[in-house]
């Protein structure tokens, strides 16, 4: 792993930047036409399955599922080739349900890829809904 790979450095800044709830920030290292696929395919955040690939897109899946969370990122493991970054990570979230604290743990391989300006053109992350689904509890 190259820790110079602009593409793991965005990778790192896109964790500073949930950790950090900086909106602004994070949406501004997308290209126009990036596309999040977060996780890949239909889910409770994309329940067509088809990322979210506009500019507006980007916005309303971070109002959906990081604004009003508590995001720890950790990285276990990057690999880098070219442009693109690979991680290996685990997210605890915590959001408030209907007044109440809850926590979600998901495990799984996150991906970033930059365009010749460095801008993010894609975020995918390689984790199963249901397995998320079944860490979260009340705390």
């Amino acid at each position: 792993m190259k820790e110079d790979n602009v593409a793991y450095q965005m990778a790192l800044r896109s964790r500073e930047y949930v950790h950090s709830h900086n909106k602004e920030g994070w949406l501004g290292m997308f290209s126009v036409d990036a596309i999040i696929e977060d996780p890949i395919g239909k889910s409770y955040l994309d329940p067509e399955g088809n990322g979210h690939g506009t500019p507006e897109a980007r916005e309303a899946f971070w109002d959906k599922s990081i604004a009003n969370s508590d995001i720890n990122i950790t990285i276990h493991q990057s690999h880098t080739a070219d442009r693109e970054c690979a991680n290996i990570l685990e997210l605890k979230i915590v959001m408030d349900i209907d007044g109440k604290a809850f926590q979600q743990i998901i495990n799984g391989v996150f991906t970033y890829s930059i365009n010749d300006e460095g801008k993010l053109t894609a975020l995918r992350g390689y984790w199963e809904e249901d397995d998320g689904m079944a860490t979260l509890k009340e705390i």
